[in-house]
């Protein structure tokens, strides 16, 4: 038998129903969908629920309340990422009021997800942290933020960036130029995060002077890193050799996070040096393991959509709803 509950809040401000209710109220009405098994009632400025989830529901409206008076621009897809974290007793307005950093052009930096908050507190907390996740979660831009904040608040002398320069269905034999002219696409992204938090002109002099190095994963053997934020990106495409290799390269006063997607490997025979690596590492202290799934993807809601749909097609666990 299913229990009926009823529940309200208040909304402190007529100013603030518009943004919480939406154009034409189409938030309420993803509320609704959301929940509907439950009756949302408007009167005023204040808001009944009935239902086996009002509590729920209630509790969604307080933290949206908290986000509206902290300024924080409500659209339908953060409405969705803040559902699924009050579902999951999580509290939206703590997570998605932390910064990560402040970048150029006062671009404030910030977890959008529960699963991204997990990610930055591990970053902050161990000396290695693996970020492993579906394209979309921000695996490596919220990794070069992280750095950008420990250059800034000089907890590093320099960020190192790197990744292995492994053909995706390409031939780098055929590319133009020498070899770092030929594994530069494959640097690129990590590139665009750079000049997207410092600025195309400031990301640039800080390369010139060697504060910022980007290089395939090769240049890493033999080196031993001090005080660097080292961040290995597209760790799936390593081999298990290259990743002992890299995790022995880390010295005094460093930090690194390492990010990949196990459903997207190419490295030659599919020996990843990521995949299995958990239950070796997962005890050692100051290394953490961050899972992040489709609820954490942040680009449009269609890249969620193509990951269940992978899933599902080559026998994965379905959706996570």
């Amino acid at each position: 038998m299913t229990t009926t509950l009823r529940a309200e809040c208040f909304v402190p401000g007529n100013h603030l129903m518009a943004g919480l209710l939406g154009t034409r109220d189409e938030h309420l009405r993803q509320i609704e969908q959301a929940f509907p098994g439950d009756q949302i009632v408007v009167q005023g400025n204040r808001i009944s629920v009935e239902g086996p989830s009002a509590e729920t529901v209630v509790r969604l409206f307080d933290e949206l309340i908290l986000m509206a008076q902290a300024g924080r621009d409500l659209d339908s897809s953060t409405l969705a990422r803040t559902i699924d974290m009050v579902r999951e007793d999580i509290r939206p307005s703590e997570v998605l009021r932390s910064e990560v950093v402040r970048a150029a052009g006062g671009k404030t930096v910030r977890p959008n997800t529960a699963g991204q908050k997990r990610y930055v507190d591990a970053i902050s907390h161990n000396i290695i942290t693996f970020g492993i996740g579906p394209a979309g979660t921000g695996k490596s831009y919220l990794a070069v933020a992280q750095a950008v904040h420990a250059l800034q608040s000089r907890q590093v002398s320099r960020i190192i960036l790197t990744r292995p320069a492994v053909e995706a269905g390409e031939r780098l034999g055929f590319l133009p130029g020498d070899l770092m002219a030929k594994v530069d696409p494959y640097l690129r992204p990590l590139y665009d995060a750079l000049y997207d938090l410092l600025e195309p002109e400031g990301a640039q002099r800080l390369l010139d002077r060697g504060t910022i190095e980007v290089a395939p994963l090769a240049f890493m053997r033999g080196r031993t890193l001090n005080s660097s934020f080292i961040i290995l990106d597209e760790a799936q495409n390593t081999t298990p050799e290259q990743m002992k290799m890299f995790l022995t390269r880390i010295g005094f006063g460093s930090k690194c996070v390492v990010t990949g997607d196990v459903t997207q490997i190419d490295v030659p025979g599919g020996r990843s040096g990521l995949v299995g690596l958990e239950p070796v590492l997962g005890g050692i202290d100051d290394i953490a393991f961050v899972h992040l799934t489709r609820r954490d993807v942040v680009r449009h809601k269609i890249v969620a959509d193509i990951v269940d749909a992978y899933d599902v097609a080559e026998g994965r666990a379905g959706p996570t709803q």
